[in-house]
């Protein structure tokens, strides 16, 4: 808990450029992303909350699925944190719930060392995951790099093809010989750092940095399980066609 008051603290020096109690909020003329924070720890979540409002997010909460997901059907958010232990409706039932309706970027907050939770989490479409416990510093950042990779860039608005397979970066939208494909945030992010590279091999230690906005944690499976789901669904809409190559020790390589 001390480390998460420094962190407030810090975040309210950073905010304000003068560290002497005076306040700059956030300009409330432009767009705020808003987040939602689902987690059964009311102390943690207030406190995520506070820090989260003071990077200029808008960030609400909720302390079970059952209630997460009641919020998110009255509002429009741009991204959630889910917690996977809690009463009611668990995390992981949670998300299975939230994909089959949307494909919203989802950050997972897992138990340290809990690596089934976090290879289940990913398998369902969650586009990232944080051990806790975590600092504010820490989740921000990791929300921060997803929301930039989950807008296109004006650099991004040209559409790419390459045989049947279209991906129009600006819509966020991926099709296979004229048939749109469901991607998470993530898978996008990753098919289409592939596709820019078709022919080359891309390291995973790269696709990291590119696709999830961060370097590729030791024992890292984040990358695997997301590039196994991106390759299930290209097979099924290419008739059984393997289109991502796995090359041993370098990365994985999309196939001309």
């Amino acid at each position: 808990m001390i480390k998460l008051v420094d962190d407030l603290v810090t975040g309210y020096d950073a905010l304000t450029n003068q560290g002497a109690g005076f306040w700059v909020r956030p300009n409330l003329t432009t767009y705020m992303d808003k987040i939602l924070l689902i987690d059964d720890d009311v102390e943690l979540v207030e406190m995520l909350k506070e820090y989260i409002d003071l990077e200029g997010f808008s960030a609400s909460t909720a302390h079970d699925g059952e209630a997460g997901l009641q919020v998110l059907q009255a509002g429009n958010y741009d991204l959630v944190v889910l917690d996977v232990m809690m009463p009611k409706l668990n995390g992981i039932d949670t998300l299975r719930r939230i994909r089959q309706n949307s494909n919203m970027p989802v950050i997972m907050l897992t138990a340290k060392g809990d690596d089934a939770d976090r290879i289940v989490g990913l398998e369902l479409g969650a586009d990232d995951y944080v051990p806790k416990p975590c600092t504010p510093r820490e989740l921000v950042a990791r929300i921060r790099a997803i929301l930039r990779r989950a807008k296109p860039q004006a650099s991004q608005a040209k559409t790419i093809t390459l045989n049947e397979l279209t991906l129009m970066p600006e819509q966020r939208r991926v099709e296979w010989s004229g048939v749109p494909l469901v991607l998470t945030s993530t898978e996008f992010n990753l098919l289409e750092v592939l596709v820019e590279r078709a022919g080359n091999v891309v390291s995973k230690q790269m696709l990291s940095e590119l696709a999830l906005g961060r370097p590729m944690a030791k024992f890292d499976r984040n990358i695997d399980v997301h590039m196994s789901s991106v390759r299930q669904k290209l097979s099924a809409a290419a008739d059984g066609k393997q289109l991502i190559q796995t090359v041993y020790r370098l990365g994985y390589q999309y196939l001309k």
